[in-house]
């Protein structure tokens, strides 16, 4: 009965993104508070792109690596935080639909992309450590560039997908999302279209994308660390985890939110809580400042 009315509505041109609405009193601290953040990752990541490109010390794979990893959080951020600061702002939290998936699209494609390079940073990392006599020819220019190309394409081609099954859903007059961006779980409840193809389809590929990247990331460093422990000396070992650790931090602390944030069942887990933890992976995207040069 509830599907035969949204059926007789208008088709719906907006949503209210609720955000942190329910904290009024907050509003203009956590303004200032992601103004600050945007201002400083947006300088951060801008400054490590102009030194790659800069100084040619850091003409090397790891710092090339880097550079597409500080771009890509550049535009990460950038998908979301003027849209957040503009509702703090001024109040209005309606966005169109198609600016919803455009959104989405964004947010798809760079999130797809930040595992496939995270996984490939940590290779690079393996090649560095364990195959040190042979890093120059396994990890040359060509060889980066092709990586670096083959982890933006997959995330373009990945989320594509999603999004063209998206835009052929229907929405009910229940415009109203429980977040402060654009996610497709709270937004396909609200459809009255069949989804389980787009529901299958953004699981399927959510899990191919993640959790392969994931699990080639897990064995590199089983590898590393196998590696590292069978150093002599002290000073060996704490020179080559020196060399990781900062990209170990980002990748635990990316893969470590959301696994929390959306493996953990819902009614264990208030919506609160939820957005608190997508704060970590969208609003504060992890710094992968390496420790030292290779």
């Amino acid at each position: 009965m509830a599907n035969a009315d949204c059926r007789n509505q208008m088709s719906m041109e907006k949503f209210v993104l609720l955000g942190f609405g329910n904290l009024p009193e907050l509003q203009i601290l956590l303004c200032l508070l992601f103004l600050a953040i945007y201002m400083v990752t947006m300088a951060g990541n801008i400054l490590i792109v102009v030194l790659d490109v800069a100084d040619q010390h850091l003409h090397t794979p790891m710092y090339f690596f880097l550079g597409n990893l500080s771009c890509l959080e550049t535009c990460y951020t950038s998908t979301i935080l003027p849209r957040v600061l503009a509702s703090l702002l001024t109040g209005d939290r309606t966005i169109s639909v198609s600016g919803c998936i455009t959104q989405f699209y964004c947010f798809g494609i760079l999130a797809a992309t930040e595992y496939y390079l995270l996984a490939v940073m940590s290779y690079d990392r393996y090649l560095t450590i364990c195959n040190p006599l042979r890093y120059a020819t396994l990890m040359n220019g060509s060889i980066c560039f092709q990586l670096a190309a083959c982890s933006w394409t997959s995330g373009f081609l990945g989320s594509i997908i999603v999004i063209i099954l998206m835009t052929k859903i229907k929405f009910c007059d229940s415009s109203e999302i429980d977040h402060f961006f654009y996610e497709s779980s709270p937004t396909i409840k609200l459809s009255f279209s069949d989804t389980q193809l787009l529901e299958l389809m953004i699981f399927t590929l959510s899990s191919v994308g993640s959790l392969v990247p994931f699990l080639f990331t897990l064995a590199s460093y089983v590898c590393i660390f196998n590696t590292i422990l069978r150093i002599p000396s002290t000073t060996g070992r704490q020179k080559a985890f020196s060399t990781c650790s900062s990209h170990i931090v980002t990748v635990t602390t990316f893969y470590g939110t959301l696994i929390i944030g959306y493996m953990v069942p819902t009614a264990h887990r208030s919506k609160d809580l939820h957005k608190i933890f997508s704060v970590f992976y969208s609003v504060l995207p992890p710094r992968s400042t390496p420790s030292s040069t290779v």
